[in-house]
């Protein structure tokens, strides 16, 4: 497949999921393509510690520094849409325009999680995502940014290097790739699987099945069958 040189709006796929394809494509599949989700304790508290961060209005400037949050992005080059839980953008002659403020500003996104920093990079391909689609909306390059962990209270930095950008666009590939088809990824059984929020309707031992939902649907029309002639068999009774 090869990457156009931009994708048309309603290609676009939601930023974030990047995060859940580094993690497992089948888990991002069945999210993005299949429409299915469920929350446990650790998709709760993630989306509680979120809250702030998502609040807009809570947008603020202190002297040289302005903090925006929930900041909406895009790229038309990667195909993405999404928003950054929080953009710093730091009074610099080095900087750029922004619409409304005087002086120019250096941006400097920022990315909450919950937990503890982790040692694969789906956090990090998330951040890099969000900088490439500042770099393409504010035309101006963005070095680095910055994860917060809930766990430690601290920033972890992260570097956009070539390598961390040009993996970002590889799964972004893979995604469009994977979304135009309809197609859900098989996967073996990981230990990861136990913390996964999707572990009662993922069932990738029903690796034969070509989509869950189907699964789930036929499942459900077979129980309604079932309860329908139970209901009128007790009626002729």
């Amino acid at each position: 497949m090869v990457e156009p040189a931009s994708y048309p709006e309603e290609d676009w796929l939601v930023l974030s999921g990047i995060q859940h394809f580094s993690f497992c494509r089948r888990q991002w599949a069945l999210i993005h393509i299949e429409q299915l989700w469920e929350d446990n304790v650790l998709t709760t508290a993630g989306s509680l510690e979120h809250e702030r961060a998502h609040d807009y209005d809570a947008s603020e400037k202190r002297g040289d520094l302005l903090v925006l949050r929930d900041l909406k992005v895009f790229s038309r080059r990667l195909g993405v849409t999404g928003a950054c839980d929080v953009v710093e953008f730091r009074l610099s002659p080095d900087g750029v325009p922004l619409q409304g403020r005087s002086g120019t500003w250096l941006p400097y996104p920022i990315e909450y999680k919950h937990g503890r920093p982790k040692t694969q990079d789906a956090d990090r391909l998330q951040l890099c995502a969000e900088a490439i689609c500042l770099e393409e909306m504010l035309a101006c390059n963005i070095r680095e940014g910055a994860l917060f962990y809930q766990g430690t209270r601290h920033r972890e930095v992260v570097e956009f290097d070539e390598s961390l950008r040009s993996a970002v666009t590889e799964m972004f590939r893979q995604m469009h790739d994977l979304y135009a088809r309809g197609h859900t990824p098989k996967v073996r059984v990981r230990k990861e699987c136990r913390a996964c929020s999707l572990k009662d309707i993922c069932l990738p031992e029903l690796s034969k099945k070509k989509s869950v939902r189907v699964y789930i649907d036929t499942r459900i029309r077979e129980i309604m069958s079932a309860s329908e002639t139970e209901d009128m068999n007790q009626g002729g009774e």
